[in-house]
């Protein structure tokens, strides 16, 4: 695992799943509001880490809430705004967040396992190859949106939940252990 490890430089990408792997997930819930949001452990050490490996960090995020009508998109905006702003004021990076609003059932939508919201990332930043980009997620659409896009796939796997071991690179129990597992590589 480690020999991978060692030839993520300055050039690689990577991408974040958020609820379940940034922030706490809310049992059968969506949350709707920055007082809802609460940071998993060790990901503000994670991110300080990772924003000196990678010279992107984006998050990539299906939020039907929104669809559902549970919330707005400004409310969505107002969360992330404020997950971005604490980040960097501890000493981590957020580059850009892309979210899909869409119900999972819609026609046509951006939701992962698509690419949409990895094709958006690549217009606003045209340097990103995603042969040298890792995206790391909770679910198995995480992983396949990793996949359908040629990424290395990481399966944070916190709740002990089991995903075929085929659907992906390697796994970790956090996004801090990851971090570390990579970090002094650079």
């Amino acid at each position: 695992m480690s020999e991978f490890f060692h030839h993520i430089d300055s050039n690689w990408t990577l991408f974040l799943d958020r609820d379940g792997v940034i922030n706490k997930r809310p049992p059968g819930d969506y949350i709707k509001k920055w007082e809802e949001f609460e940071f998993l452990p060790g990901v503000q050490d994670a991110l300080n880490i990772l924003s000196k490996k990678f010279t992107r960090i984006i998050v990539i995020t299906n939020q039907q809430g929104i669809g559902k009508g549970l919330m707005t998109e400004e409310d969505l905006q107002k969360i992330h705004q404020k997950m971005k702003a604490y980040v960097t004021k501890n000493g981590g990076r957020i580059d850009a967040i892309y979210y899909c609003p869409d119900l999972a059932g819609a026609e046509n939508n951006c939701r992962k396992p698509g690419t949409f919201m990895a094709e958006q990332a690549k217009r606003d930043f045209p340097e990103i190859d995603f042969l040298k980009s890792v995206m790391v997620g909770d679910t198995l659409s995480d992983m396949e949106f990793g996949r359908n896009t040629g990424m290395k796939t990481v399966f944070i796997n916190s709740d002990n939940s089991f995903l075929d071991p085929a659907t992906y690179d390697y796994s970790f129990i956090d996004l801090l252990a990851f971090a570390k597992a990579i970090g002094g590589n650079r």
